[in-house]
Formats: structure tokens, sequence, C-alpha cells
């Protein structure tokens, strides 16, 4: 499948799609119920499996869901994590085609389900995107609203080429096959990366993932400082995750790693922990504020993880 092109396969045969919800705390009545439409809409036989992974929240709102034809809904009391609750969702999956989503999105497109189902016929990895909505800017959210609508909302390139981009999980539809050789590594726990890896492993085995303009609304944002606490524990993860010698690869995919490798060869490391050190209050005052600067961010994540490594 190396370097393959995703031409849809007009076959005859009926589209089968599971679409794969992990929950955790999160109200996911209206997500499923629109997608539940859409999926009649286009007539393709599918399932839809919600899982939560030991929530505590919404659990009364939630479970209405099974009132809906082919809706699947289960409580598990223990809190798996984010790769092994998806390996889960996976296992439970009686259809080829998986669309794994987060619980926090919001269906953007009348016509999100049927732009996945023309890719329903043939093996495939595909990923819609995610995007956010300006009306949901506040000043204790500025930050994850910023860093999302001018980082995260890519433009769809006219040659799709998936070797130099993160994989990111909020929103793919992925073959059964393609998944079970491949499957999110359960031994990554905690926030962050498990995604970069899955989409490192897919590159190890030559397949390509395609990029479509099919996103989802993200949510389910938090305040700005936890925001800065969740990257703090994706770069402490990201660290430990490339210096295992594992995943090698990491120290090109990400443009904070491979900045901080950059400095350390050129033995700056020292310097950039030392100006980060005094910097860090102002640094904080403008990413926290109603405007921040996502290149003062880009910066607090260079020293912060200069800072981590220095001690490992």
């Amino acid at each position: 499948m190396k370097n393959r092109k995703y031409n849809v396969n007009l076959q005859k045969t009926k589209p089968m799609l599971s679409i794969l919800i992990p929950v955790y705390n999160y109200n996911i009545v209206k997500l499923v119920t629109e997608l539940h439409k859409q999926a009649t809409e286009t007539l393709m036989n599918f399932e839809i499996i919600v899982l939560e992974d030991g929530s505590t929240r919404f659990l009364e709102e939630n479970k209405v869901i099974k009132k809906l034809d082919n809706c699947i809904y289960e409580i598990n009391n223990i809190n798996l994590g984010r790769s092994a609750i998806r390996n889960r969702l996976a296992d439970k999956a009686k259809y080829e085609h998986l669309l794994f989503l987060d619980c926090d999105a919001e269906v953007y497109s009348l016509h999100f389900i049927s732009k996945y189902e023309a890719f329903c016929r043939e093996e495939c990895v595909v990923l819609g995107g995610r995007m956010y909505d300006e009306k949901d800017y506040t000043k204790e959210k500025s930050l994850i609203l910023t860093y999302g609508l001018k980082r995260e909302r890519y433009d769809v390139p006219k040659k799709n080429d998936s070797r130099h981009k993160m994989f990111m999980t909020p929103n793919f539809l992925i073959s059964k096959s393609i998944f079970n050789k491949i499957r999110f590594d359960e031994n990554i726990k905690g926030y962050g990366h498990e995604d970069s890896v899955f989409g490192i492993q897919l590159q190890r085995l030559g397949i390509d993932f395609l990029l479509i303009d099919n996103p989802v609304i993200h949510k389910g944002l938090e305040d700005n400082i936890t925001y800065i606490k969740k990257n703090e524990l994706a770069l402490e993860k990201l660290f430990n995750l490339y210096i295992s010698g594992l995943y090698p690869e990491l120290g090109e995919k990400s443009k904070v790693l491979k900045m901080y490798l950059n400095l350390n060869k050129l033995h700056l490391n020292a310097v950039i922990r030392f100006k980060f050190k005094l910097l860090k209050p102002t640094l904080i005052k403008n990413i926290t504020g109603l405007k921040p600067n996502l290149i003062l961010f880009d910066l607090y994540k260079l020293g912060y993880l200069t800072v981590f490594a220095s001690k490992k």
C-alpha cells in the first residue's frame, strides 16, 4: 500500500460502517443523535458503539442513546486510557470500516457521514480533520481557540502526502484490516502522543493516510491553565517516547522536539533553560491573555521541554 492513491472502488456492495466513540465525562447525546440521523439517511449498514471509559458524570443522560436502532452503549467502570479504550472499541466493531470520533466533537456538515461512505468500499485510512468555532472564544479559553483556529485546521493539499504530517485521532476512518496490524500502543499511559505513535506505525508499514475536508468542531475546550498543563504532559510524554529509542521518527515529526535536538547539537539548551526561567512569568501572562501570541507559546513549549529534558 506504499504511496497508495485512494480511488473509490465503485462496487455495488453496500457500505458498512462502525462508528466508535470513547467517552469520558461528556454528554454525547447530541453527537450520537446527529450521527444516527445521517447514517440512517445513507441507507448503509452501520452501528454506533459508545463506551464510557471510567466516567462518573452524564451517565444518566447518555444512556438514552440505547433507544436508537443500531446503537450500543456500554459503561466501563475502570478508566482504561486513550489507547486501550480505542482498541476495545475496535474489537467490539462488527464491520470492516471503523470511524473513530472524540466524544467532544460536534458534526459540522450535513454530509459528514456520506463523505466517509465513499471510502467504505476499500482499504483506507482517512482523516477528516478538526475545526473550532470562533463563537466559543473567551479570555479564559483564548489559548486553545487561538491555537486551534490558526494551527489545527489544515488545508487539504493538492498532493496528499502524509509522510511529514502528525496523525491525529479526533476524527478518522480506518479499515479494520489495517487497524489490526497496528492497534494503539497500550504501553503509552496518560495524556499525549498515542496518535503520533500510531501514525509512525502506519508509516513503517508503508501505509499513507489521506486528508479530506470533513471536519468536526472541537467543543470540549479547556481553560488556558488546563490547556498549558496538558501540553506540558504531552511534552514530557514526547521526550520519554523519543529517548526510549522505540520511535526515533518523532525527532522529525514533532517541530518542538526537532528544534530542541538541533539546539542541543549546538550546545545552546543551557541558554534556553536560563532564558525560559527568567521569562516564564511574562510568557504565561501573554499566552493566558485575551490575545495569546502563538510564537510565544512555541517558545514556552521549547523552554519547558528543555528544562524537563535536563532532568533526565
